[in-house]
């Protein structure tokens, strides 16, 4: 571990040290996504559109397993390296790894088993359903490499080496990108070269953590005999994990409910909606690695009982997350127009679309606010506040609104839902952590 990362630089360097390369690498792995419908837009097959952004929630699904082990065990071993206590550190890595890459192996396996009913449920009707299949099938069979490379992508962060965690993601993005239009155009292979050359990407990753882990970490191991833990170590990981996971198996949830709830007003809106989230994506993964990248930092000072340190951390990173968001917010909000018609020039997709991103835009400031609270509680072990807001923002506070304001509003209504369910949680956010502060009373 560098310990000049943790203790030496001033708290707003080290912060930042941290940060930018988790924001750099969160936009880079959205472009993994992003480039799949980008270079399927340049088809102007509007089918083809839909079929790939229904399958938008597999993606999400994939990376909610491997945060489990990704981001609980960042959690975990941050608090473990403030306690010095690195033999501890070192096995929970390996336990990390290795329950990852089997979790991938039974989802893939589950996945490609119930395709059919799955696909149905996500949307896919006659006219799209074999472009969701192909590109659903080929992302079953890469879900070991998908939810492997999640987990040192964060587990590399806890040990300062955030550059390296960027570097594989930015390595295999490239990859992607590359391969995109070879195999959607000149072989001809549509969306399944989409998801080929995604999977593919994923694989450079994993191969570039490994050596990173391999050569240069002294706390990380990918040794099998490391990975025997105890159990009350399995269940903290996979607890704080799980609030990970629940927060992305939740925004499956409301993209599948979304299309649901656009259905009766065509295959138009819903391929401006996937073009809109994708777009706005963007915006939450600024907020998201702004976030979590003063998670290990967090978790350092907490557990080693540095009260005034982690003061001072969450006073600087908080106020700068929330002027960063309102900055980025702004310039999608202007920009709406311009930003989807770079995916499509279809002028009923932009007047659409314009709408929905602005509308999801909107209420950013709250998703940084409920987000960064979030994360708090994560990095200092709080596993039932940390589940409550992470099934909170697109989960049951979203199933909520969704139906209401669609009955109350209709087509707007739908529109609008997500906004109000971000306001919400970041009330039920800041109830929280105003209690927690009472009751703590080093903060």
């Amino acid at each position: 571990m560098n310990v000049s990362v943790f203790e030496k630089d001033s708290i707003p360097k080290t912060y930042l040290k941290l940060s930018f390369p988790v924001v750099l690498g969160s936009l880079v792995s959205i472009i993994y996504n992003i480039t799949d419908t980008f270079f399927i837009a340049q088809t102007q097959n509007t089918e083809l559109v839909t079929g790939v952004s229904l399958c938008t929630p597999v993606f999400t699904l994939l990376m909610a397993l491997g945060n489990i082990f990704g981001q609980g065990g960042n959690s975990v071993i941050s608090r473990l390296l403030g306690q010095k206590n690195l033999s501890a550190a070192k096995k929970a890595s390996s336990f990390c790894f290795y329950a990852a890459l089997f979790s991938g192996f039974l989802l893939g396996f589950f996945l490609l088993s119930f395709r059919t009913p799955a696909l149905k449920f996500l949307g896919a009707d006659s006219t799209v359903f074999s472009y969701a299949s192909d590109y659903y099938s080929v992302m079953a069979l890469g879900a070991p490499l998908a939810v492997f490379s999640f987990v040192p992508m964060n587990l590399l962060r806890s040990e300062g080496m955030a550059v390296c965690s960027m570097a594989g993601t930015i390595g295999g993005s490239v990859i992607n990108m590359l391969l995109d239009p070879i195999f959607i155009f000149h072989f001809r292979w549509g969306s399944a070269g989409a998801a080929a050359a995604t999977v593919i990407g994923y694989l450079f990753s994993d191969l570039f953590y490994a050596a990173v882990i391999l050569k240069k970490s002294r706390l990380l191991s990918l040794n099998l005999q490391n990975a025997r833990i105890s159990f009350p170590l399995i269940r903290e990981i996979t607890g704080i994990g799980a609030s990970a996971a629940l927060s992305n198996v939740t925004q499956s949830v409301a993209q599948v409910l979304t299309n649901q709830f656009l259905l009766p007003y065509g295959n138009l809106s819903i391929a401006a909606m996937g073009i809109a989230q994708k777009i706005n994506l963007i915006v939450l993964l600024v907020i998201t690695g702004f976030s979590f990248g003063g998670l290990p930092l967090i978790g350092y000072f907490f557990g080693g009982k540095q009260s005034q340190k982690l003061k001072r951390l969450i006073g600087f990173s908080f106020s700068f997350l929330l002027s960063v968001t309102a900055i980025l917010s702004l310039l999608v909000f202007l920009g709406a127009p311009f930003l989807l018609s770079c995916f499509m020039a279809d002028p009923s997709i932009i007047q659409a679309g314009t709408l929905m991103l602005r509308l999801q835009v909107f209420s950013m400031v709250f998703v940084a606010i409920a987000l960064y609270i979030t994360v708090f509680f994560q990095a200092v072990g709080r596993v039932k506040s940390t589940l409550l807001l992470s099934g909170s923002r697109q989960g049951f506070v979203f199933l909520l609104v969704l139906p209401l304001s669609a009955w109350l509003l209709g087509y707007l209504g739908v529109l609008w839902a997500q906004s109000i369910s971000n306001m919400l949680t970041a009330l039920a956010a800041i109830i929280l952590f105003y209690r927690y502060r009472r009751g703590d009373q080093s903060l």
